[in-house]
């Protein structure tokens, strides 16, 4: 063994207490640490040769890298949807890399079992039924792009064909029709050999919403004359947290010949608030969900969770077929539902989690989120030259400026608030118009922060200049 990897397994107990005390000096100023950093990146050094041990590594990572990452595991980092890491679901990941279990199958551990009780506790917990079946994955994107994975598969099967086996080509053209879909949708497509083409986008219900006019999409999937197809419905859109009517989508199901995908990366946790539980009704009709866990679940990057009702059609496209690794049983492994073969146990820290605060933790975490966007939203709405442009529906505050709000103009608030170290939001556009959006997932986020986050908006719109090149 080479000297410095034994003397660093002589001293590992004193190595994992170095760095629990530099992780704990970092979290416990996470509060007050620069939610965003404009500093450049030290530059590339060359590969050592031989080595400075854990604890040299360690001390040189203070040192150069430490410093410039941002604080987005804090409060007041509001940009995409970024949730954080709860003290439980931190420490079931750090005992996730000690145990290092591959989650791929059981393999002589129980850890494979452990998957299999947290998906239940999160069936459970977004009220959907024994039918659905899931598995960890690596976020929002791998999920969806597994819920459609099965979605072509089941095309394949309304046709006559397996495209496992024969490939996307023999689908022939795909109809895949959505409101207000995700980046992600498009991205799966183009994965899976469908093609981004295929997506086509269904007239909304107007005004600021996102969510798809019902009546427009069975208009829709009439027109296609009873070839089967693919509907992807949202709950809760990026921009305003919109939801489709799930509960009328699903009953088109007795007219129209479509799989029903609905995308739920975060807004599958309205289930858990009881004023916002009936925006996922009909969740439970899905034939396939995308529910995000290190958004509002609040586990480290990175973890999601994909539900089907169709694991046979599941195991159909991701099976392995290889001797040393056995057939798909009626339990089948993990590595027969998801791309990966080897995969981190995910599940771990969400079981961490779920196990120290269960569902009444969980739940007052959502209904605190939902209630510091209001606050923040009606915080806006006082602040001169700035304007909500939607309803705060959930946990994100969707806003622009009053006067000329150009992209220009609203990237530039955009870095005088991250600039300012104060907050860190993220530019989007609702139908046309510029706008920045922030999102509330984070478990530590309190009054305090969100006043804070008004009051560096509300400098930054004052110190905005007329225009973004004055």
């Amino acid at each position: 063994m080479h000297p410095t990897l034994a003397g660093d397994l002589d001293r590992l107990p004193e190595l994992l207490q170095s760095v629990r005390d530099f992780a704990a000096r970092e979290l416990s100023g996470i509060g007050e640490r620069p939610v965003a950093t404009a500093a450049p990146a030290p530059p590339a050094g060359p590969l050592p040769a031989a080595g400075v041990g854990a604890s040299g590594a360690l001390e040189r990572f203070a040192e150069r890298w430490g410093p410039g990452f941002s604080g987005s595991a804090g409060p007041r980092y509001l940009g995409f949807v970024t949730g954080g890491a709860t003290p439980a679901a931190l420490a079931g990941d750090w005992l996730t890399g000690a145990y290092d279990q591959n989650g791929s199958s059981g393999g002589g551990s129980t850890s494979d079992a452990l998957e299999r009780e947290t998906v239940g506790w999160l069936r459970e917990l977004f009220g959907l039924t024994e039918a659905h079946a899931g598995a960890f994955v690596s976020g929002a994107t791998m999920s969806n792009t597994v819920g459609l994975a099965v979605a072509r598969e089941w095309l394949g099967e309304r046709l006559g064909v397996s495209v496992a086996r024969s490939g996307a080509a023999a689908l022939g053209p795909v109809h895949v029709l959505s409101g207000s879909p995700h980046s992600s949708i498009t991205k799966a497509l183009s994965v899976l050999g469908v093609g981004r083409d295929a997506l086509r986008t269904v007239p909304l219900l107007g005004g600021e919403r996102e969510a798809v006019d019902v009546g427009r999409l069975a208009e829709a999937l009439e027109a296609l004359e009873g070839r089967p197809a693919i509907v992807v419905a949202n709950a809760g859109t990026v921009n305003t947290v919109d939801f489709d009517d799930l509960r009328a989508i699903a009953a088109l199901k007795e007219r129209y010949d479509f799989w029903l995908h609905v995308d739920a990366a975060f807004g599958a946790f309205a289930a858990l608030s009881p004023d916002h539980a009936g925006l996922v009704d009909g969740l439970d009709a899905a034939d396939s969900i995308c529910v995000d866990l290190h958004k509002w679940l609040n586990v480290p990057y990175d973890a999601a969770v994909q539900f089907t009702r169709r694991q046979d059609l599941q195991v159909r496209v991701f099976h392995n077929e290889s001797p040393y690794l056995g057939l798909p049983t009626g339990t089948p492994d993990f590595l027969h539902l998801t791309p990966e073969n080897s995969r981190r146990l995910r599940a771990l820290a969400a079981w961490f989690s779920l196990t120290a605060y269960g569902r009444e933790g969980h739940a007052e975490i959502v209904a605190r989120c939902a209630a510091l966007a209001r606050r923040l939203g009606e915080g806006v709405a006082a602040v001169p030259g700035l304007r909500l442009l939607a309803p705060v529906r959930l946990n994100v505050v969707c806003l622009t400026l009053t006067e000329d709000p150009t992209a220009e103009r609203l990237a530039a608030l955009a870095r005088a608030v991250a600039g300012s170290g104060e907050a860190f939001l993220t530019p989007t556009v609702l139908h046309g118009t510029p706008a920045l959006r922030a999102a509330f997932s984070n478990w530590r986020t309190t009054e305090a922060d969100t006043d804070r986050v008004r009051d560096a908006l509300a400098r930054a719109v004052r110190d905005l200049p007329a225009r973004a090149d004055a």
